[in-house]
């Protein structure tokens, strides 16, 4: 039996602090289905294998975004990694900045990826996942993806988030 604890508010604390100094690319997760469409930024997400039958990738999705249980319901779901000057796209789909027309996707271009989740045009790469597995670990859901297609941009930098703010990379 599981011991149910209390939250160590101190440990927390520590631990947000701590990661606020990891950076991370920013990525925009999609997708699109029966379900409907839906989409939101994140920092959480890392390829895990390139060996196998396909290419593996995880992301991480709040509980309570209104894109998780469209990407469980859809079964796919796209990894759209931003490039620097896009922090606006980041904003939207984060909700920092409004929805134009109330729409987060009025604020980009996107086409249909071969599981059918939203590409968004214009992004340094984006990686289309058909969902394999899904585990809620906390408050956050770990959704792990089989690679069906990558799109690349042949440049740019991607955006990078850190101690609270966008990065800007460092020219050498």
């Amino acid at each position: 039996m599981q011991e149910t604890r209390e939250p160590d508010a101190e440990l927390r604390a520590a631990f947000l602090e701590g990661m606020s100094r990891a950076a991370a690319s920013v990525s925009v997760v999609t997708t699109d289905g029966p379900a409907g469409r839906g989409g939101v930024t994140v920092s959480a997400m890392t390829p895990i294998s390139a060996d196998g039958p396909r290419p593996t990738m995880l992301t991480c999705l709040n509980a309570s975004s209104s894109a998780l249980p469209l990407v469980l319901k859809n079964g796919c779901f796209c990894i759209n990694v931003l490039r620097t000057g896009q922090t606006e796209i980041s904003d939207v789909f984060s909700s920092r900045l409004p929805a134009p027309g109330g729409d987060k996707f009025n604020a980009v271009e996107t086409e249909a990826m071969a599981t059918g989740a939203p590409r968004i045009k214009g992004v340094l790469v984006s990686f289309d996942c058909r969902l394999i597995s899904a585990e809620k670990i906390g408050t956050h859901h770990i959704c792990i993806g089989e690679v069906a297609a990558v799109d690349t941009a042949h440049e740019g930098e991607p955006l990078l988030y850190g101690l609270r703010k966008y990065l800007r990379p460092e020219e050498h």
